[in-house]
């Protein structure tokens, strides 16, 4: 049915629009990710990356698509715009102004997002200008400077440069958002991540030409990577459906409600973001000794390395606190009881308020804990491979997760379209249909 499906996709002809539209907007950004940034010597710039692998540069390099390597105008990807989402989401909480606008609908939203732009603009000139500064000091391994002309000019056209490409990153994906299909930010962070795939695929049939890696181990990996992505998919369209039922009421001479409905809460309600902020913590001591050469700082550097133990127990240990931090930010059962109670909804067998606010908080906590087990398998899996089986690519972890649920989100976009005209879908009736993230 998959096969059909794709067909039925170029006989709808605003969704071929709208997916060669954003085809077309992706591949902008994949030739915007070579344009050098003025006044760096690309040779000494790739021999410290060769350096930096495993420690916060290689995660952020991972999420501009390997432009911060390069140090191409869009060096800075589109991380300032996450960090300006993330920010404003936690500062909704508390500050009450932030709070009201976000139940004001749509012209709430619409001045949220043009804080986040407000926020992204400042923190990409905050990155920016620590860029410029700490490349100056940055020297390949044969002592060349990454450099050519430090200074303050060199700061403020790097800050210039990088602060306009990750604006027009913003304008690409917000117009993918509005004109093609799925979420535009998430798909730019997607081909960045998808890019380098070819360079494994390269890689391992290398290993395999040579011998270091035989025919056997390879299948037993494929079969892996297929288990893992099904697992994935499997777990981020899991749910546990909390029966609803809505009490009937007489308006005038008629009688609404009365029906059953359920209240879907995701296993995984934080996403990837737990994943993030626990690399970004974690990796903070190896990105710093890879600025100052401190006897100290490199022996707690090197412990904090992707394969340690003590590396893998304190990124599990994050996972789990910024999983359960996320959820509780996110979604307030108070909210939701209250809400229920409003519309006449109750759960059965539960008082409606306050004990059904605690039962819907016992029920996350419960969900979130399986959430959480979930992210740290995935995520310590690509140390586990690596370490232990010599693999030679990265699977698994913050890309896969955000691979796998970006494409599950286009293909339900997609597949939405095709249902709503009566197009065969991706998966058989409208029982199988694929879910999305959010």
């Amino acid at each position: 049915m998959i096969s059909s499906g794709f067909q039925n996709i170029f006989k709808i002809p605003e969704l071929k629009k709208r997916i060669l539209f954003t085809l077309a907007f992706l591949s902008i950004y994949r030739v915007g990710v070579h344009v050098p940034t003025p006044g760096i010597d690309a040779v000494a710039l790739a021999s410290f990356f060769a350096r930096a692998k495993g420690t916060l540069l290689g995660l952020f390099d991972m999420f501009s698509g390997g432009a911060l390597e390069r140090l191409s105008v869009f060096a800075l990807g589109i991380m300032p715009y996450i960090s300006a989402s993330i920010i404003l989401q936690l500062l909704t909480v508390v500050i009450p102004h932030l709070e009201r606008l976000s139940k004001e609908g749509e012209q709430g939203r619409k001045k949220i997002t043009q804080y986040t732009r407000y926020g992204t603009v400042i923190l990409s000139i905050i990155q920016g200008f620590g860029i410029s500064v700490g490349l100056e000091s940055m020297t390949s391994p044969g002592g060349a400077p990454v450099v050519i002309d430090p200074g303050w000019h060199f700061r403020i056209m790097t800050v210039m440069t990088l602060t306009a490409g990750t604006s027009f990153i913003m304008w690409l994906g917000e117009r993918i958002t509005e004109r093609g299909i799925g979420n535009g930010i998430s798909l730019i962070i997607f081909a960045g991540i998808v890019a380098r795939l070819p360079v494994a695929i390269g890689n391992t049939f290398r290993l395999l030409s040579t011998g270091e890696m035989g025919i056997f181990p390879i299948l037993i990996l494929i079969a892996l990577m297929i288990s893992v992505v099904g697992v994935i998919i499997f777990m981020e369209q899991g749910q546990r459906r909390i029966s609803v039922q809505y009490a009937k009421r007489v308006v005038g001479r008629k009688m609404y409600g009365g029906q059953s409905t359920h209240l879907p809460l995701k296993i995984n309600t934080s996403g990837v973001i737990p994943v993030i902020f626990a690399s970004s913590i974690i990796m903070f001591p190896a990105t710093v000794a890879s600025f100052m050469n401190v006897p100290w700082m490199q022996n707690i550097a090197s412990a904090m390395r992707p394969g340690n133990v003590a590396y893998e127990l304190l990124f599990v240990g994050f996972i789990f606190f910024f999983c359960y931090f996320y959820t509780a930010v996110t979604f307030n059962p108070v909210d939701v009881a209250d809400n229920m109670k409003k519309q006449g909804g109750f759960i059965p067998g539960i008082r409606p308020g306050k004990r059904t606010a605690d039962y819907i908080d016992r029920v996350l906590t419960r969900i979130t804990l399986g959430g959480a087990t979930y992210l740290s398998a995935v995520s310590v899996l690509p140390s586990i491979l690596i370490t232990k089986f010599n693999v030679p690519f990265y699977f698994g972890g913050t890309a896969l997760l955000i691979v796998v649920g970006v494409a599950i989100d286009t293909i339900s976009q997609m597949e939405s379209h095709m249902l709503s005209r009566h197009y065969e879908g991706f998966l058989k009736k409208s029982g199988g249909r694929m879910k999305g993230r959010f």
